[in-house]
């Protein structure tokens, strides 16, 4: 990882959110958070109208998101950093990748619209695309080409689907993630920190961790060996780990199936790019 330009620390630049998430952790260890309900009254009475104004101002799209079906996106987000925290993969990675996890957790579903039956098959690619816009007012280091290329980066991203006859809804295309990721390289530079957090937020749904939830557009086997390097690796693992937390948290016998699923599949991917 290309860390010597230094990058902004999640905790630095949010520490009244981080400090929420341990006390959610405090309170979930001490059997005070039981279930979804709890976890929503917590989370509504931490998010005030100035929080979440705070919120608005750093990270534009932030009150769109929470307002989803009564904010249930919101507490969500919230669950998946509080299964997070207490990940033991999450407990291994180095400080830096901490920091780089905290900020892709942020993201991953800022673009993310909440319809009760649908799911919104394209909103890694949309949350990603806003990532990119937004990482530099936290001050993560820009290439030269940035402000010349982001603007057709983002529209290229954001309308990288396909709609064939018989879909319910628009799907990744998979074939435009070569020039995706390149662009990703171009705006913020190869693996450093900021280019990490865009590259999960794009790929957080990409692989079938769940057979009871089928990502929309799974990645083949060629072209996970492609995108996925041994840096990214941990990184999505952890993120998607903790996605899985942030539904089945409370429910301990799913929550156990879907971490035993996702670490083979993870077993399988390491395999693939050793």
């Amino acid at each position: 990882m290309d860390t010597t330009l230094g990058f902004p620390f999640f905790d630095d630049h949010l520490p009244g959110l981080n400090q929420f998430i341990l006390e959610l952790v405090e309170a979930y260890t001490a059997r005070k958070i039981n279930s979804w309900d709890d976890l929503k009254e917590r989370v509504n009475i931490f998010f005030t109208h100035a929080r979440m104004d705070e919120m608005e101002s750093l990270v534009p799209g932030w009150r769109k998101m929470a307002s989803c079906s009564e904010g249930v996106t919101l507490t969500h987000v919230m669950c998946v950093f509080l299964g997070l925290y207490m990940l033991p993969e999450f407990q291994k990675l180095s400080r830096e990748q901490q920091q780089i996890t905290k900020w892709f957790v942020l993201f991953h579903d800022i673009d993310k619209f909440h319809i009760r039956g649908k799911k919104d098959t394209m909103h890694a690619f949309r949350s990603a695309v806003v990532t990119a816009n937004l990482l530099p007012r936290f001050g993560f280091p820009i290439t030269p080409k940035y402000h010349e290329l982001v603007l057709s980066w983002s529209e290229y991203t954001y309308h990288a689907f396909i709609t064939n006859d018989g879909d319910t809804a628009p799907r990744p295309d998979n074939q435009k993630l070569p020039e995706v990721l390149a662009g990703i390289d171009q705006l913020y530079g190869k693996n450093t920190p900021a280019t990490l957090i865009i590259k999960t937020a794009l790929l957080h749904i990409s692989l079938n961790v769940d057979v009871l939830y089928p990502t929309p557009a799974p990645l083949t086997e060629n072209e996970t060996k492609r995108y996925i390097d041994p840096i990214l690796f941990p990184l999505l693992k952890v993120m998607m780990l903790a996605d899985n937390e942030g539904w089945s948290l409370f429910d301990s016998e799913a929550s156990a199936r879907q971490r035993k699923d996702t670490l083979k599949v993870f077993e399988r991917v390491e395999g693939l790019i050793s």
